[in-house]
């Protein structure tokens, strides 16, 4: 086995470091793409931008697809973490990020079909105006899956803050903090799919509060991590 797998304290460590690497990296696509591209109700601008800013939009794209796989990576090492403290619980951590993967995949291709067609390497024939109402359609079916993902994005704290709160080798405030976390995303999205008219007040609130469910955790793992001494199953 290696080191790493045998260390308590060096696993929680990695897993924050990967939480952090993760945390620099979504914000590329969540934010710069929707503030510096998109223009709403203007497909000709948002289509203009997107040319204009073509290196930016790739690598929006790049990093979410990064930011994905190092969430699977993370949940690797939070379910190797909290294993014994509820396998059950650790399991379904790991398949609530999991699944994120393939849909984060797919959600990203409708960023990469609409630069091609912004560029014309697709879809030739079609009148420009009619490629830029395209363009517009395919950024906002990419935007609406990921508003309708933050239910994932919340329900993934949920089992790890039981975990946190059962652990007994990190503070219980911290699976409170995680708690919080989770409601924030599952609001947000639900907000939004059933009550538009108040999704920006509560979108508002989330991107200014929500911080408050996982950075505290994040923090904890880098800097203190958890004791050596936990027990871990060795696992051929």
């Amino acid at each position: 086995m290696l080191q790493i797998i045998n260390s308590p304290k060096r696993v929680a460590r990695m897993a924050g470091i990967l939480y952090a690497a993760m945390s620099i990296q979504a914000p590329i696509a969540l934010l710069y793409v929707p503030s510096h591209i998109l223009v709403e109700g203007n497909a000709a601008a948002t289509t203009k931008n997107i040319l204009a800013h073509e290196f930016f939009f790739r690598l929006s794209i790049i990093s979410q697809l990064f930011s994905v796989i190092i969430f699977a990576f993370l949940a690797l090492l939070l379910y190797r973490l909290f294993e014994q403290v509820n396998q059950s619980r650790s399991r379904l951590l790991f398949s609530f990020v999991l699944v994120q993967v393939p849909i984060t995949f797919i959600f990203e291709t409708f960023n990469l079909t609409s630069l091609m067609i912004a560029k014309g390497e697709i879809l030739q024939s079609l009148p420009p105006e009619q490629k830029q109402n395209l363009v517009m359609l395919l950024l906002n079916i990419h935007g609406y899956g990921l508003i309708t993902s933050e239910i994932f994005w919340g329900l993934w704290l949920l089992p790890f803050a039981q975990l946190v709160y059962q652990s007994g080798f990190i503070p219980r405030i911290f699976g409170w903090c995680l708690f919080y976390g989770c409601l924030c995303w599952v609001i947000d999205s639900v907000t939004w799919l059933l009550f538009p008219a108040y999704s920006p007040f509560i979108s508002q609130i989330v991107m200014k509060t929500g911080w408050i469910g996982e950075i505290p955790i994040m923090l904890w793992l880098i800097i203190k991590g958890v004791k050596s001494k936990i027990p871990f199953i060795e696992k051929g």
